[in-house]
């Protein structure tokens, strides 16, 4: 197993990930540099696919505004390089260290 090394920007804990963001960006009525996101569960995934279908770019959207406690439509004003920076410690969630 290789043992991943997260991102400057990235801080990885048992109970999510907190992610920098590149560009403030306005979640939920408020403006942030930063924003953390909750380790997601099988329930969070079967609820995010059951809303979306087989949309699979709004199921990942809803699956994000969930575990971050963020409105679904707020993601969309984020810049693409942070929306990447989400995606990565996604993730780094998901995956096996």
């Amino acid at each position: 197993m290789t043992n991943k090394i997260a991102p400057a920007f990235l801080s990885v804990a048992a109970d999510g990930v907190t992610i920098k963001l590149s560009t403030p960006t306005e979640l939920n009525g408020t403006t942030v540099d930063s924003l953390h996101m909750r380790t997601p569960t099988v329930r969070d995934m079967r609820a995010a696919t059951a809303a979306c279908g087989s949309d699979n770019e709004q199921l990942e959207l809803n699956l994000f505004a969930s575990l971050a406690q963020v409105g679904s439509k707020d993601w969309e004003n984020m810049t693409l390089k942070d929306y990447e920076r989400v995606k990565l410690g996604y993730r780094f969630l998901v995956s096996e260290r």
